[in-house]
């Protein structure tokens, strides 16, 4: 029989160590509120205090609270097993997360909890335990000097974080510059909680959180209640016995959509980032922004977005991590996801597809032609447009050819490069250029008495050249020029 010794390892290294698995101040407040969803809380305030001597914030609830011998409990690295079966509505993993969280963002943790008329106060000071390199915390009997303790209700519980070393840049004697930078982390941490959180806080009677005094606004990222939203059927697949939700969404065309909405949906990278599969867990968002290497992110997919629900007890199958920030696809998802996939990201393709198809339509009489041969796509200014077939025709024969020869160096200077980073990243952004009053009025008569000469009526004329620019992006001028040619040409009759 093999011998055995006592491998404890040391208290002071190890809970330094737990401050790196590698927490952002976002994921670390969405920890502490997931403990704060799993003890039933329907408010959860954040208080911050930048400018005291002693900077904290302070994560408030209304939960049902925790005994002293269940606060010690939770108070311990390791205090759940996670291959242990846990209620469906556990937003928990490892039992690590109220510590791992809390040290990732400061060297003193306390929590103030409330239950049965009872207040139980428990600390891990992180320099205390290098001293005593004991896993030993602390339990004040008196907590009348504990920042935000009286904002604490009869029931519920407080964390609060001080000494915050991970929040300060390394600023300690310029309290002013030291506020600015937390107020800064801070405030970037409100869209994170109102994505993370949106389908508890969608219903105020399910959940409230407070950030400083506002409450924060669910952020939905499939723009449900747009109407030109295309929403997919769900889906349903079994694995193992556990069920995994699957439903798809194609986003509307950034023209249909507010561009304050538009931007608050994208996020700070952009849709071209936020495309792709989103995961939660509980109904909390657990991952998003990724194909999981099933496709690649594009700019004419990235308007399709895959919600994809899976209950607690199917974590060691995704893999998720401590922090409950990262997963992989099982096998068995993935094999399903790879038949479903091309259709899910057709609709995405179909609304760009479709704006882009007028631009090459010879119907509507196009700038531009798409070549598409040899496996490559060109751009060819249409040297047959009538704003320029009409101009060519003022000029002398050895002129003419001159005009011609400088158009066809527009298209051969096209900047493609340029043009392709700038797709890639904001293309809601690329706007075509304005032209002046003359060049328009040109353009629009030229154009307007072709197709006046091919037996289009008013109606069709309008309706074909509302479609394509420079007349879309200065439509009100192009009606009031085409009309004003009409009316002359009736005086000429």
């Amino acid at each position: 029989m093999p011998r055995h010794a006592d491998a404890t390892p040391h208290a002071a290294s190890l809970i330094e160590g737990l401050r790196d698995i590698g927490y952002s101040l976002e994921t670390a407040l969405s920890d502490i509120i997931d403990n704060s969803i799993t003890a039933d809380a329907k408010q959860i305030r954040i208080i911050t205090e930048a400018f005291g001597d002693e900077p904290f914030i302070a994560i408030l609830d209304d939960g049902v609270g925790m005994s002293e011998e269940e606060l010690i409990a939770a108070m311990r690295p390791g205090s759940r097993n996670p291959l242990s079966a846990r209620d469906e509505q556990d937003l928990g993993r490892f039992g690590l997360g109220l510590k791992s969280a809390s040290f990732s963002q400061c060297r003193r943790l306390t929590v103030v909890s409330r239950k049965s008329c009872k207040t139980s106060t428990a600390v891990w000071d992180l320099d205390d335990v290098a001293i005593r390199n004991q896993w030993m915390v602390q339990l004040p009997e008196d907590v009348s000097g504990i920042q935000a303790v009286g904002e604490l209700g009869e029931v519920g519980t407080l964390v609060l974080w001080q000494k915050l070393d991970r929040l300060t840049g390394g600023i300690s004697c310029n309290a002013a510059k030291r506020a600015e930078v937390i107020n800064r982390r801070v405030a970037e941490v409100e869209r994170h909680l109102r994505l993370v959180f949106h389908r508890f806080t969608e219903n105020p009677k399910l959940l409230c959180i407070m950030l400083n005094g506002r409450k924060l606004l669910p952020l939905d990222p499939f723009a449900r209640r747009n109407p030109a939203t295309i929403v997919d059927p769900e889906e349903n697949l079994t694995v193992n016995g556990d069920e995994v939700e699957i439903q798809s969404f194609t986003l509307p065309h950034h023209k249909q959509m507010s561009k304050t909405e538009w931007e608050d949906i994208a996020g700070p990278e952009g849709h071209l980032k936020s495309q792709g599969f989103y995961l939660y867990r509980g109904r909390r968002l657990i991952l998003y922004g990724t194909w999981f290497g099933l496709c690649r992110q594009s700019e004419l997919t990235k308007l399709s977005r895959v919600r994809i629900d899976i209950p607690n007890s199917m974590d060691a199958d995704w893999k998720i991590d401590v922090k409950k920030s990262s997963a992989q696809l099982p096998p068995v998802v993935r094999d399903r996801l790879k038949k479903v996939i091309e259709r899910i990201l057709a609709g995405s393709k179909r609304t760009y597809s479709k704006r882009g198809q007028k631009l090459v339509d010879h119907e509507r009489l196009p700038m531009w032609h798409r070549i598409q041969a040899d496996g490559q796509i060109r751009y060819r200014p249409n040297i047959e447009h009538p704003a320029f077939a009409d101009f060519a025709e003022s000029l002398p024969p050895d002129l003419r050819r001159g005009f011609f020869n400088c158009i066809a160096l527009v298209g051969a200077s096209l900047p493609i490069e340029t043009l392709h980073a700038d797709m890639a990243g904001t293309a809601e952004q690329i706007v075509p250029d304005r032209v002046d009053e003359d060049t328009l009025a040109q353009a629009v008569r030229a154009t307007l008495l072709v197709l006046l000469g091919a037996r289009k009526d008013i109606k069709e004329i309008k309706s074909l050249m509302k479609d394509v620019d420079p007349f879309r992006s200065a439509w009100e001028d192009t009606e009031r020029i085409i009309a004003a040619t009409i009316e002359m040409k009736e005086e000429d009759k």
